[in-house]
């Protein structure tokens, strides 16, 4: 028979997992790098769950030639309230580690995939915008493009590379802790 609770050992684990989660808000969850013959170091775009950090000015200064419009926090209102998200989600996986019942914990995981995949769908959405809406009377013509959450882009002499953060294999290690005592207390 299979038992509606978790053990003490998934307890723990899932303890570990909220934890993680609150880790993950002091390291990027995800950065841009751009390459460049002028700019061989690159430049970058880090975004954290509250703020944005790298060469911000330098891009948006390259930017303005393509019409693209300047990055910046005022322009990600996801910015002001994503760092109480994960505290709230620190807070219900605690609480989830303290009941101990499989269906709260299946819960858990459903939100946090749903959070995960808006998520995902608001930065393909931010990227979309920033490159399909270009000023037709910017400088430098180029044809529209929708840079990549995850590999390589190029667009004129820029190579773009999108990465995970830090913060974001926190998150993707907290989430795989949750799945684990699903697995871990399938039978008793």
């Amino acid at each position: 028979m299979k038992s509606k609770n978790l053990s003490l050992g998934s307890s723990l684990l899932i303890t570990l997992s909220a934890v993680l989660m609150g880790i993950s808000v002091l390291f990027p969850w995800w950065k841009m790098v751009f390459y460049a013959p002028q700019y061989p170091e690159g430049l970058n775009i880090i975004v954290y769950p509250n703020k944005l950090e790298g060469q911000l000015d330098i891009i948006n200064g390259l930017n303005h030639y393509i019409g693209m419009a300047n990055f910046g926090e005022s322009n990600f209102s996801e910015l002001s309230y994503l760092k109480y998200i994960v505290v709230g989600l620190v807070f219900i996986t605690l609480l989830t580690a303290i009941i101990r019942k499989k269906a709260v914990l299946y819960g858990l995981i459903g939100l946090i995939t749903l959070g995960g995949l808006l998520g995902i769908y608001d930065l393909h959405r931010a990227l979309h915008d920033y490159g399909t809406h270009l000023d037709p009377h910017a400088p430098i013509k180029i044809a529209p493009f929708v840079p990549p959450i995850l590999g390589q882009n190029r667009v004129a002499n820029f190579t773009t590379h999108s990465l995970l953060g830090t913060g974001a294999y926190f998150l993707i290690a907290a989430f795989i802790l949750l799945l684990i005592p699903l697995w871990k207390d399938r039978k008793k």
